[in-house]
């Protein structure tokens, strides 16, 4: 999540038409600490009984929601599914990028992020 807030501006086009919402099976007042410490940008949500989880297969055996990441176009509709993502891989960030990129409108451009 840190890779997250310190690439906000170029992944995530600096939250102009875009939004982010880290979902975790942790407790809501557990998320809302940390991310305050820590300077978040993008909103959390609370799923402990993996509800969310389950409806966007990302839900694993061990009760813990496993590290997708899925971007959602203005209509909508999931646009791009990136299933175990490799937080210590470039090539991840310049894919989740692109693929955030190609959900905005023409003129705003989110661009390739750098961990």
């Amino acid at each position: 999540m840190e890779a997250y807030r310190d690439q906000y501006a170029t992944l995530f086009n600096g939250g102009k038409k875009v939004v982010v919402i880290g979902i975790s099976a942790d407790a809501d007042t557990t998320q809302m600490d940390w991310a305050h410490d820590s300077g978040f940008p993008i909103l959390f949500a609370s799923d402990p009984d993996q509800a969310v989880a389950k409806l966007y297969g990302s839900a694993d055996n061990a009760k813990y929601d496993t590290r997708n990441v899925f971007v959602i176009g203005p209509d909508g509709r999931v646009a791009s599914r990136i299933m175990r993502f490799n937080v210590l891989s470039q090539q991840a960030y310049a894919e989740l990028a692109k693929d955030v990129s190609a959900t905005l409108p023409a003129g705003a451009s989110a661009g390739g992020g750098t961990h």
